[in-house]
């Protein structure tokens, strides 16, 4: 159902990571608000199963596959949008992997690189391309995925911790680059967020996930998706370079 506050119709949302989890949720979002929605991500079953689940309530999607550290995919994922709808309006880099649970003495350095690759590399290749095309039409709102872990650190998690850093940093640099331009670059900072890899992990951790937050309780993914879509409204036209932290009281402890 439409939100009476948002009316995106007639506008393109490109969303990375929407084959499943948060990303899934935040482009069934754009489309429930009128968006038409580019579905990105590795994972074809997942991203038809997005598409089908727009189109089966009544909006209007595409799936690309699209490998977030692969600079000719971004490009032509980006290149899509202009091509097909000559606008892109949102983009919701969301794409991204946990990386090993290793001691940094221990840590692999392939795992290192594959972590900084999908979860920063890959959200400044996306943003390289969608601020040219945005930058070119004169308009544009983006929104990266970070993490309570762009925030603080977490042992053993130095690869995931670092790039949900720099993402912030990026996020920041960026939005000083194009603020003027009519274009505003934020992030989104979840918690622990439920989904479908919590739903498989085992009791105990989702005991001590609950525990984490004083709320006493993990996220929605529904949350996190109302949060960037207000980012990308006219509702947060002020909103510039901020990371906006959805995470139940975790980092104020």
């Amino acid at each position: 159902m439409k939100s009476p506050q948002y009316d995106f119709d007639g506008k393109v949302a490109l969303i990375t990571g929407a084959g499943s989890g948060i990303g899934r949720v935040v482009a069934d979002a754009f489309a429930r608000n009128g968006a038409t929605v580019i579905v990105a991500d590795l994972n074809v079953q997942g991203g038809e199963q997005t598409v089908r689940g727009i189109k089966d309530n009544g909006g209007a999607a595409v799936f690309l596959p699209t490998d977030v550290t692969c600079e000719d995919d971004v490009r032509k994922t980006v290149a899509f949008a202009a091509d097909q709808y000559g606008r892109l309006d949102f983009a919701n880099n969301n794409a991204g992997i946990e990386g090993a649970r290793t001691p940094l003495a221990e840590y692999p350095r392939e795992k290192w690189e594959q972590t900084l690759a999908v979860n920063l590399t890959g959200v400044y290749l996306c943003m390289r391309y969608e601020l040219q095309q945005m930058l070119k039409q004169g308009f544009g709102a983006i929104v990266n995925t970070t993490s309570v872990a762009g925030l603080v650190a977490m042992p053993e998690r130095a690869a995931y911790v670092a790039s949900k850093h720099g993402v912030i940093g990026l996020t920041k640099a960026a939005a000083l680059e194009v603020a003027a331009k009519g274009i505003r670059v934020n992030a989104v900072a979840p918690g622990i967020v439920n989904t479908g890899l919590t739903d498989q992990a085992p009791k105990e951790f989702k005991d001590l996930a609950v525990a984490a937050h004083p709320i006493k309780r993990m996220g929605e993914a529904e949350e996190i998706s109302s949060a960037i879509i207000w980012l990308c409204s006219d509702q947060a036209s002020f909103m510039v370079g901020q990371t906006l932290v959805l995470d139940g009281g975790f980092t104020i402890q």
